[in-house]
């Protein structure tokens, strides 16, 4: 299979909740991320084409939870085999500075990658 992705994704480790950043709501957790876009495993439904303010807890490079607020598009989506969930793709529109910094390090770590 020839891999079309801009960027290589990564896996996180363990559950990691997002939370729609407007209503508090948690929506879903990651599937894997990139510096360019995420994977989400999606609870509740998501609307096509539309824009979200998502926040996430990522561990820093001293295992400390970093709380990330990233914009995002939805470009796709298609029902998990789970009764009422979805995957999700997204294009980070929106990622201040040290959230990006703090992304490409964990990104950057020696654990499991999506290629």
């Amino acid at each position: 299979m020839n891999e079309k992705r801009r960027r290589t994704r990564k896996r996180p480790e363990m559950a990691l909740p997002v939370t729609d950043a407007m209503t508090g709501a948690v929506v879903g957790s990651i599937g894997n991320l990139s510096q360019e876009g995420m994977l989400l495993l999606a609870e509740r439904p998501i609307a096509e084409d539309a824009l979200y303010q998502f926040q996430f807890d990522l561990p820093d490079t001293q295992g400390r939870p970093y709380r990330f607020e990233v914009g995002a598009h939805e470009l796709w989506s298609e029902a998990a085999s789970s009764t009422g969930r979805s995957w999700v793709g997204f294009r980070c529109i929106d990622l201040g500075p040290e959230d990006a910094r703090v992304l490409a390090a964990w990104l950057a770590d020696d654990a499991d990658t999506d290629t």
